[in-house]
């Protein structure tokens, strides 16, 4: 999880406290605000699980006719 979401995260949570502590915790702004925060969590879950490009990956993907990129079928 990049540093960007997390500060994100905590901005949001900190905005949903404040907020419900105005409005109350049964305000419609309130679990608006707590739904932003579940969805920026998601999101950062989300990037965890996206797979990270090896630099071999990377070298084929940028020269796919290297010998040594080549697949070869049966």
């Amino acid at each position: 999880m990049t540093e960007e979401i997390k500060d994100k995260i905590q901005a949001a949570i900190d905005e949903a406290h404040a907020i419900c502590d105005k409005l109350g915790a049964d305000s419609k702004e309130c679990a608006v605000a707590w739904d932003t925060v579940e969805e920026l969590q998601a999101e950062a879950a989300h990037q965890k699980q996206k797979p990270t490009q090896t630099a071999f990956q990377a070298y084929c993907e940028a020269n796919p006719e290297a010998d040594e990129c080549r697949i070869y079928e049966d």
